[in-house]
């Protein structure tokens, strides 16, 4: 999917070029996400004071002890995600919004959840300013999904858990993938989940990551600060 004006009108293209042909040369092929990342303007979902590192392949922090995750972790689960720009897909963790532009030009409609107010805030203001308009919107917890829209071709979890939430695997379409940290708060394996037309789940691990903690009813307590 397309969007208005998105990576139009700024001095950034050259840099985005940069990351692309980085993320490239570390084993990114999917077309659709890497023309995605060659459009998003990542600097607007940074700090402004951080505006001269968008285009690094880091993460960078958020308000409220969040990030915005390093652009290859990004585009990695997007790329196992396998979208065909015909998805329903659920972003659990909406964050500064740049993962939720990136899925919002490779599939259909895109569902996302942000548990802190401000943030999603923040990301709906970017993304409408983007005139991104395949995106619903949910302030809440995450780890219950979003079963009204359910189920999804395509999840993906933005924060870390001990275990996949039960409801998201619920929610996930025969022949959906899922894409989700999965481990201790301070170290997780990025877990692939697929849902055969049967209905059977298949599962495995991609990568070491570090996220911070995915809070809620199916994750961490919500007595964390991170």
């Amino acid at each position: 999917m397309g969007a208005p004006g998105v990576g139009g009108g700024d001095s950034f293209g050259g840099y985005r070029t940069q990351l692309v042909n980085e993320l490239q040369a570390k084993g990114i092929r999917d077309l659709a996400v890497l023309r995605a990342v060659a459009q998003v303007p990542r600097h607007r979902f940074v700090p402004e004071s951080l505006g001269h590192r968008a285009y690094e392949d880091c993460a960078l922090p958020l308000s409220a002890g969040q990030t915005i995750s390093q652009p290859w972790v990004q585009a990695r689960s997007l790329e196992l995600l396998a979208l065909t720009g015909r998805d329903r897909v659920l972003e659990v963790g909406t964050g500064s919004g740049y993962q939720t532009a990136l899925l919002a030009m490779c599939g259909e409609a895109v569902f996302t959840i942000e548990r802190i107010p401000r943030l999603a805030q923040q990301a709906r203001t970017v993304l409408s300013d983007l005139g991104m308009r395949n995106i619903s919107f949910l302030v809440g917890d995450g780890t219950l999904g979003w079963r009204a829209f359910a189920p999804y071709d395509a999840i993906v979890v933005a924060a870390g858990s001990p275990e996949i939430p039960a409801p998201l695997l619920e929610q996930l379409a025969p022949g959906g993938r899922l894409v989700a940290p999965v481990g201790t708060r301070e170290n997780q394996a990025l877990t692939f989940v697929r849902r055969d037309p049967s209905g059977e789940l298949h599962q495995n691990t991609v990568s070491d990551v570090k996220f911070v903690p995915l809070i809620g009813q199916f994750g961490h307590g919500a007595n964390t600060t991170s």
